[in-house]
């Protein structure tokens, strides 16, 4: 037998100490370049239970009927359902998210990135994943450390990849402060330590089982701590040193790690090795790496990356959690070559959003992208740096809401071929936008509150009980509160949402689908195109009409336009490299949202071709023409 096979037929281990880590065996090896993927992020609890085919599709027109009435006879409640969304586990499993990766390829995936499935406290409700009790094992609530080794390997057979989140800078709940306090108030020095968590949450004066306490047995050392209460995590009211506040405080009710303390960030990183080694998995998303210092993340990432590639995993994929784009370029210049990339959660973010509702001129977004004064660089650099987020679970900037409410229409485009690692979120495939804009009214924290942003897309009839009830194998039945409805999508429950019919779907597969066949779409340098509406002299698009954008690489120039306009068609002449387009030449339209949607009659047609005119000064441009609202084309001048 070997390892994998080997951990598995054994419980999990008890102590970080005992596990033998494997060395210079078959895994499964990392991709030519990173730049070329589409990750996919999901919530595991909010994904898929794989139960699908008992309930309906969600019929988006008649969603009045999947809010029944509740199981005491009290009709529909919008605070029950907005309870649920909050305070409770939904079902969603580790199998059920290896039922879908068809699903998730025919989109155009190659990535999927899961979140944290590290067993939680049973007596909580952290459904999110990020308050781990115990660092070598899965959650019950997820599955089984089999499931996720058998979620890796399906993804491995359909050619995809898979991203575990992990959190090195703090743990769950595991203990209280003395006097049984679980959030005292910040100090700069150390409060004594006192007392772990029992399995209900209660004080207990040792730890004696598994629901008990922090795990491994490591972790049981009150010393692995900062045990500085619960301060600020705004980074901009301190200095950036390594014990500043930020740095030092727990996240609300979680323990901040020690990392400082000898041995505790190599015990850390051994913990992380050993779910590389067992499951084969691709890569890290890392959770808070503004709050640790850089020499920290330096060594973590460095720990981590000399053991993948001991396993024959030369690029093990680092992305890492840093709000705010001068701290992502601090990161990355510190970590260097062990960090791959930062996730662009901050105004890039905000900008692509603005840009996409045709909101604000393209300038605004793509100055992310200028040489000499973008901080992460420019081009491939760039390309090869930043993961771009249009949603995600959080929203640590703007508004906590998904980027298709208060959308113009039921397909807004995006700038998906724009530089950096695309980024899809669960659910905006769907156009995920909560209930309807009469019904907002009735949400408490609508717009402010991060459970808007994790609607359950499976569609569950009822949410898991509370606490330990709601543990597989621990709580009585079958676990689930029936007196509250599942949080499902567009306020529902009962009723699924995986539709791969749904126009949206489509044209995202269609993007994902013309980037993969094109190396210029991935790798390409990138230029925004002035452009000339109505005969006026070429210039910058405005806010709200068509725009356009190329990518390089050698002789190929790919011409990618947006008409951000979300209820009006739009055209305009769009240059293109006069240099690399001699007269006579063409461009190809390689992919048309709008036809791929199945809309009848729509402009640049793929196959289609458009002569390149030049103007009197002798530039080069493309006259594009009768773009329908929030659609994309893209065009190439070598197919």
């Amino acid at each position: 037998m070997g390892f994998v096979e080997d951990t598995l037929a054994a419980p999990r281990p008890d102590e970080l100490a005992s596990v033998d880590l494997p060395r210079r065996l078959p895994y499964h090896p990392s991709p030519d370049s990173w730049q070329g993927e589409v990750v996919y992020f999901l919530l595991v609890d909010r994904f898929s239970d794989g139960a699908e085919s008992t309930r309906p599709l969600l019929d988006r027109t008649r969603l009045a009927d999947a809010r029944p009435d509740q199981p005491n006879g009290e009709p529909w409640r919008w605070d029950s359902w907005a309870s649920s969304g909050s305070d409770r586990y939904q079902g969603g499993t580790l199998s059920g998210v290896t039922s879908k990766l068809d699903y998730l390829q025919d989109l155009g995936v190659t990535t999927v990135w899961v979140s944290p499935v590290f067993r939680q406290r049973g007596h909580l409700d952290t459904y999110h994943g990020y308050g781990v009790q115990d660092f070598l094992d899965v959650d019950p609530r997820f599955g089984t450390r089999e499931d996720l080794v058998e979620l890796v390997a399906q993804a491995h057979q359909r050619g995809l990849r898979v991203l575990l989140d992990v959190i090195f800078n703090h743990s769950g709940a595991n203990w209280l402060y003395p006097g049984g306090e679980l959030k005292p108030a910040y100090t700069s020095g150390q409060y004594a330590f006192g007392e772990w968590r029992g399995d209900e949450g209660q004080p207990i004066p040792a730890i004696v089982g598994r629901e008990d306490g922090a795990w491994p047995g490591e972790f049981s050392d009150p010393n692995r701590y900062t045990r500085a209460g619960t301060g600020s995590l705004d980074a901009s009211k301190f200095p950036d040193v390594d014990d500043a506040e930020f740095r030092r405080t727990d996240f609300e009710d979680l323990r901040d790690f020690a990392l400082g303390a000898p041995g505790t960030l190599s015990l850390l990183a051994r913990a992380y090795m050993y779910w590389i080694a067992l499951t084969d998995c691709d890569g890290f998303r890392i959770d808070t790496v503004k709050h640790v210092s850089y020499e920290q993340a330096r060594n973590f990432c460095g720990a981590i990356k000399e053991f993948a590639t001991n396993l024959g995993k030369r690029d093990f994929f680092l992305v890492a959690e840093v709000p705010d784009d001068d701290f992502a370029n601090r990161y990355l210049n510190a970590v260097g070559r062990n960090l791959n990339a930062a996730l662009d959660i901050s105004a890039g973010r905000l900008a692509l959003r603005e840009l996409s509702r045709g909101r604000t001129d393209p300038a605004r977004y793509f100055s992310n992208f200028d040489v000499g004064s973008a901080p992460l660089g420019s081009h491939r650099n760039l390309g090869d740096k930043l993961m771009s987020v249009l949603d995600d679970h959080d929203h640590v900037y703007g508004e906590k809401l998904r980027f298709a409410v208060g959308a113009a229409n039921d397909h807004e485009a995006t700038a998906a071929t724009a530089l950096g690692i695309p980024c899809l979120y669960y659910g905006t495939e769907q156009g995920f936008a909560g209930p309807e804009a009469a019904e907002q009214r009735w949400l408490p924290g609508w717009g402010g509150h991060d459970r808007y942003l994790r609607e359950a897309m499976f569609g569950p009839r009822s949410p898991r009980a509370s606490g330990r009830v709601g543990v597989p194998g621990l709580g009585a039945g079958n676990g689930l509160d029936h007196q509250l409805p599942g949080f499902g999508p567009f306020g529902t429950a009962g009723a699924h949402c995986f539709d791969a019919d749904y126009p949206l779907y489509r044209r995202i597969a269609a993007i994902t689908g013309v980037r993969g066949g094109f190396p210029v779409l991935r790798s390409g340098r990138q230029y925004v195109r002035p452009v000339s509406i109505f005969g006026e002299s070429f210039g910058q698009a405005r806010s709200g009409e068509l725009f356009g954008w190329s990518r390089v690489l050698v002789d190929e120039e790919a011409l990618c336009v947006v008409n951000p306009n979300g209820s009006a068609s739009r055209g305009a002449d769009v240059l293109v490299d006069a240099q690399l387009n001699p007269p006579g030449s063409a461009f190809t339209v390689l992919m048309n949202t709008a036809e791929a949607a199945g809309v009848a009659g729509a402009s640049h047609p793929v196959g289609s071709q458009l002569p390149v005119r030049r103007a009197a000064s002798g530039a080069a441009y493309l006259e594009i023409r009768d773009v329908s609202p929030s659609e994309a084309v893209v065009l190439v001048n070598r197919p």
